[in-house]
């Protein structure tokens, strides 16, 4: 039987495969999403251990200031920035650069679909 934290999770790891290539959201986009505007710790702890789902791009998930903070958590921290890269996102000192252009709201999912 799966835990409440397990499911939340689950939930995120959800959003987080949504989130086009190119693109990035934040911690806290995701959990506005999904209902919980003060969650963004728990959607950290989610993308924390993501690392054991192969289909989980957890590089696309950034703080609200576009700085890669969760790079620690992968098995090299330079891997994060590596695969922003690989997907034509510059990132400069651990911060993305034109990070407006590059960001994706889940919010706003129903209205990209249309």
């Amino acid at each position: 039987m799966k835990t409440e934290k397990e499911n939340y999770f689950d939930l995120v790891y959800q959003v987080v495969r949504l989130i086009p290539e190119g693109k990035v959201t934040s911690y806290g986009a995701i959990a506005n999403y999904l209902g919980l505007k003060s969650g963004a710790r728990m959607v950290g702890y989610a993308m924390n251990a993501s690392h054991t789902q192969a289909d989980v791009p957890a590089h696309r998930v950034v703080n609200r200031n576009g700085i890669l903070t969760g790079k620690h958590h992968f098995s090299n921290p330079s891997e994060m920035e590596l695969l922003l890269s690989k997907e034509g996102i510059e990132v400069i000192h651990d911060k993305i650069q034109n990070f407006e252009a590059h960001f994706w709201d889940p919010n706003k999912l129903e209205l990209d679909l249309l």
